[in-house]
């Protein structure tokens, strides 16, 4: 099952020439949704040919460069058609709705849905979970954990032995289906094994190092972190609550992930990022400066796609 990320945006608080602000594309088992809709997330969305159907948006905090986008990209979704409903989560829902009431989407063609999320709160997918978790933010804000859920390995041994030729009805069972093979249902569990544990990704958004991150974090496969800044202006990092380089890599480190990527680039790493990149390799070596339109699988190495 394919889960393919894609960076739209990771500058930090402002755009440059190179880097758009925050916003982060997901698809996973069918489904495509958004982390953070920073300003011109819809052109992004354009020239990364993600499309426009997503079905969910994941706000972190109600600063511009993280929600803006949002009123581009729903024009966008209207002046093409859309009909399927919007689900929009974020910690200041009131806010939102409030703003959208004075743009008047309640008269669009498509409903927008927008719900409170908060420390625990969960979203439930077909193959996955979307959970969020507190951050240390200026103001309120959540981090996003994508939580694919765990399966048995797919034997095909197993299918054979019961009269099912290789073929479609092994993705089919492979996928979580059942099948009817001579008139008798085949359960997915019918022909599997082993346990696979599912793929993990977390996305704090802004804030400074925590705990809790280091925890939900354990044994991740991509933690996306915070990054606005090197250990040199370390006392600025704190006062606006956001994390270093050397910071985020420390969490990584006693997490145990297996990838951290660097984002929310600010402005003055704009032209060399290598600051930021060899102050975290200090501690934790697979670790990426995030650039947009870069491309990850958790199925095989990240490429870059231009």
């Amino acid at each position: 099952m394919e889960f393919k990320i894609t960076f739209l945006g990771t500058s930090g608080t402002v755009p440059t020439t190179e880097r758009n602000p925050s916003s982060i594309f997901i698809s996973l088992g069918g489904e495509r949704i958004l982390l953070d809709c920073g300003e011109g997330t819809q052109r992004q969305m354009m020239k990364a040919k993600t499309g426009f159907g997503i079905s969910s948006i994941f706000i972190t905090h109600m600063h511009t460069d993280h929600f803006i986008g949002l009123f581009g990209l729903i024009e966008s979704m209207s002046l093409n058609g859309r009909e399927r409903a919007l689900h929009i989560y974020c910690p200041e829902a009131e806010f939102l709705k409030m703003l959208f009431r004075s743009f008047g989407y309640e008269n669009l063609d498509f409903k927008i849905h927008v719900h409170s999320m908060m420390d625990g709160d969960r979203v439930r997918f077909r193959n996955f979970e979307v959970i969020a978790f507190e951050t240390d933010h200026i103001v309120k804000s959540v981090g996003y954990a994508v939580v694919e859920d765990s399966r048995y390995r797919f034997s095909p041994e197993k299918a054979k032995s019961l009269g099912i030729p290789p073929g479609p009805l092994y993705k089919k069972l492979a996928d979580g289906e059942s099948v009817v093979i001579n008139g008798k249902v085949v359960e997915p569990r019918d022909v599997t094994e082993s346990i696979v544990k599912g793929r993990k990704l977390i996305y704090t958004g802004d804030t400074r190092p925590l705990r809790k991150v280091v925890e939900l974090a354990r044994e991740a496969d991509i933690l996306i972190h915070d990054s606005s800044f090197t250990s040199e202006i370390q006392e600025w990092a704190e006062k606006t609550k956001h994390s270093t380089a050397l910071e985020a890599a420390e969490v990584a480190g006693e997490a145990n992930a297996r990838m951290l990527i660097l984002t929310h680039i600010s402005a003055r790493y704009s032209k060399d990022v290598s600051p930021l990149l060899n102050e975290a390799k200090r501690v934790f070596e697979n670790v990426v400066v995030a650039e947009d339109f870069l491309e990850l699988s958790l199925d095989r190495n990240y490429s870059r796609k231009k």
